[in-house]
């Protein structure tokens, strides 16, 4: 996993107060301090919490009773207490509110993906993919990680997959031998979007074939075909392309071991926490 580091958080501190807290500043009188809890208002599983124990914790914020990340909370549920100067805790509000929403979304919406299929009786991971917010990618495939889903490649540094523009320009023969010269210790992905593409990416060596923007029925089909020729024995199968709450069971079907939903991470919905002072 990409580390996130202090500066990375600290960071996001920064962009939010250039020039400090102005307002409060101006209101509270110096070295007020108070108690403070942050309260999931919706049920789902709550993330990011580690990044905000840092965070307060380096600017001098005692923090306790932070639930592990990854756990089930409910509507109510006090995540996590701080204790220390409003100052400091009003100029992390906003930040580590920020943090916690967008993983604990993603965290949320993986998890609910991962039970349909797991109902449905798939062992299939979800997987995310590099559809992220540019700095947000390292959060982001920790939240996937926390709702039970798989990260997917990182970065183009992580893995090969040749994909529609690659084999424009290079034939896919070449491209697979091409790939397998730089090392033999990667796997090489490749996409496809027909049969025929998916059975010429097999006897081309692919290790793992990616079946995007097909119908389930050409899933299945493909699949089927793969079978007759002896090609599936080996490989992984990811399914991938428009794939949503509403599908995803169409998808989960025997020999698919992988399905990629760049939903996760795209098209984020918050999860609802709020922080409030309790006492000064």
């Amino acid at each position: 996993m990409t580390e996130v580091t202090l500066e990375y958080l600290l960071s996001f501190v920064r962009e939010d107060a250039p020039s400090g807290d102005i307002t409060t500043d101006a209101i509270i009188p110096p070295g007020t301090c108070c108690r403070a809890v942050i309260i999931a208002k919706e049920e789902g599983i709550i993330c990011g919490l580690f990044e905000a124990e840092r965070l307060f914790t380096h600017f001098g914020v005692q923090v306790t009773g932070a639930c592990p990340d990854g756990t089930c909370v409910k509507r109510g549920d006090v995540v996590l207490s701080v204790l220390g100067k409003a100052s400091d805790i009003l100029l992390l509000e906003r930040t580590t509110l920020n943090i916690i929403g967008r993983m604990s979304g993603i965290a949320t919406r993986t998890k609910s993906y991962m039970d349909r299929i797991r109902s449905a009786g798939s062992n299939a991971r979800v997987a995310a993919t590099r559809k992220t917010s540019p700095g947000m990618r390292a959060l982001d495939k920790k939240a996937v990680l926390l709702g039970g889903g798989d990260p997917h490649r990182y970065s183009l540094s992580d893995g090969v997959l040749i994909k529609d523009n690659h084999l424009a320009l290079v034939p896919l023969n070449d491209a697979i031998k091409n790939a397998r010269a730089q090392s033999i210790y990667r796997k090489i992905e490749v996409e496809v979007e027909d049969p025929d593409a998916a059975v010429a990416a097999a006897k081309a060596g692919a290790d793992i074939i990616m079946l995007d923007n097909m119908t389930p029925d050409m899933v299945i089909h493909t699949l089927e075909v793969l079978n007759s020729g002896n090609l599936r024995s080996g490989r992984v199968i990811e399914v991938s392309g428009t794939i949503n709450e509403d599908t995803i069971l169409s998808y989960a079907v025997p020999g698919v071991d992988i399905i990629s939903i760049g939903a996760l991470t795209h098209s984020v919905r918050n999860f609802d926490v709020s922080l409030e002072i309790r006492s000064p």
